[in-house]
């Protein structure tokens, strides 16, 4: 069974590798910018010149430390029109232009001197001083400069992240038609023409033979990829060392974040999952044992209805009845405190003192439809086991009928409940978004709808990415206690 484990720990090395590539393709491919998200996070204060170049320096910072700086994987596949240092270009919508741009006319030189004129054009244009400009010639309104300012920055935006060549004329002549009516942008008629020049340079000067040869390029250990799962030996050490990036709500480590919060609801989800069994195997046994009798088809009935009772009905009941006032004013209706924030003296015992009246509700919220569910699967299993021929042969043997259910049909009966375990298992890590917003529990379900409503993709992921890996765990356990229950199962 050892030599079995281990090569199963080992076949998790290319599984996880897999579900990390997988993780790492739905992080990058997430809508938005991570750069914008967790820069305004980060924040800034005093003017609003001092602001833009404290946001400028936040958002080279932040790409150098998430690694937008570097290429995605440790090769691309490419065609020969293709640049491969792309990457370094820091918007993903100018990404996405200049990709569609070299597509068009295979000619990257052009397109990046078109680029770069772009760039120069935006940032001729964010100089533009309309008070100084009104100060100097009074016929004019701060109002009047500011909109037509503001439409041509709207256009020059708009040409950092479009390639449509029905679009992009339409976009010219918006600017010429500004820099006719107003003077006061003539200082950006130069950068425009020559902007308008290496765009028709793209298409006069094109080499769209080159789409159509492929290419590779090779980066190394340098890129996206690398980093996110290894580190660089710095200050990113990589998923398989726990560092799974950083929250875009507040710029914290997720793994700051997640690990108390994980530990409140698996341990939720444990003790629930370890009740559930305990409650459940006897009464599957029990009404086995009792088939179609009366006692059978009320507990049938009695199990049924549970397992049909949605979570939030329970819960909501639960608290109207005993943690009420006007009723059973027995547990707390909420406040269960983040573990963060306990004394640091206290003893386990304490903590555990303090902790169990906010958790007793929540846990039977959490069980009863397990056990519901678990019975009667557990019913099922042990009816089919009594038929077989093995079970009649014991009792022919003149057998107690508790030693024949307890011996000989029990142990086999439970190999569908051990397969149930390895799907229950997994689902720990999330926890119940429902049942924590309801008792007001500070665990993962909570913390993964802030993340879904915020946006919060690093720490969506890493749910995702713990889900995967206690896949595998839940089903080599399941595997492992099959031997366990079955002699018949053997593992070599």
């Amino acid at each position: 069974m050892f030599k079995y484990a281990l090569k199963r720990i080992l076949t998790f090395i290319p599984m996880l590798i897999a579900i990390s590539l997988l993780s790492f393709v739905i992080s990058i491919n997430a809508p938005g910018d991570p750069v914008e998200r967790l820069s305004k996070a980060a924040g800034s204060e005093g003017s609003a010149e001092q602001q833009s170049g404290a946001s400028k320096k936040i958002k080279q910072e932040l790409r150098k430390k998430l690694g937008l700086d570097l290429p995605i994987f440790y090769l691309s596949v490419t065609d020969l029109a293709a640049s491969d240092t792309l990457y370094k270009v820091q918007d993903k919508y100018h990404k996405a232009n200049l990709e569609a741009l070299t597509h068009q006319s295979g000619n990257w030189g052009a397109v990046s001197e078109y680029y770069s004129n772009l760039l120069a054009l935006q940032k001729a244009h964010q100089i533009i001083d309309a008070k100084e400009i009104v100060s100097n010639d009074t016929s004019l309104s701060l109002n009047t400069v500011n909109e037509a300012a503001n439409q041509f920055g709207f256009e020059i935006g708009s040409l950092l992240e479009t390639s449509d060549k029905t679009l992009v004329p339409l976009k010219f002549e918006k600017m010429n038609g500004l820099l006719q009516n107003h003077v006061f942008l003539s200082n950006l008629k130069a950068p425009l023409f020559n902007v308008k020049q290496s765009r028709e340079d793209l298409f006069t000067n094109s080499t769209r033979w080159k789409t159509y040869i492929p290419t590779i390029s090779w980066y190394g250990g340098k890129n996206q990829y690398h980093l996110w799962l290894l580190g660089n030996g710095n200050e990113r050490k990589g998923i398989l060392r726990g560092d799974f990036g950083i929250s875009y709500i507040d710029s914290q480590p997720i793994q700051s974040k997640i690990w108390q919060k994980v530990g409140i609801s698996f341990s939720l989800s444990i003790i629930s999952i370890f009740l559930a069994y305990l409650i459940s195997i006897p009464i599957g046994i029990y009404s086995a044992y009792k088939k179609d009798s009366a006692a059978d088809k009320g507990m049938s009935l009695v199990l049924f209805v549970l397992y049909s009772m949605p979570s939030f009905f329970v819960a909501t009941l639960l608290l109207l009845q005993f943690a009420n006032p006007d009723n059973l004013s027995w547990f707390p209706v909420s406040g269960i405190q983040d573990p963060t924030i306990f004394d640091p003296n206290w003893s386990l015992w304490m903590k555990l003192k303090h902790r169990m009246p906010f958790l007793i509700l929540p846990i039977i919220t959490y069980t009863y439809g397990s056990f519901a569910f678990l019975s009667r699967i557990m019913r099922v299993g042990m009816i089919d086991v009594v038929s077989q021929d093995y079970i009649r042969t014991a009792r022919a043997k003149g057998l107690g009928e508790g030693k024949v259910i307890l011996k000989h049909a029990l142990r086999n009966s439970l190999l569908p409940v051990i397969t149930v375990f390895a799907a229950i298992f997994p689902m720990a890590i999330g926890g119940s978004i429902i049942i924590e917003v309801i008792f007001s529990i500070p665990g993962m379900g909570v913390e993964v709808l802030n993340s879904i409503l915020n946006y919060d993709y690093p720490m969506i992921i890493t749910v995702f990415t713990l889900s995967g890996f206690l896949t595998m765990v839940g089903y080599l356990v399941a595997d492992l206690l099959y031997a366990v229950v079955d002699p018949r199962i053997s593992y070599k």
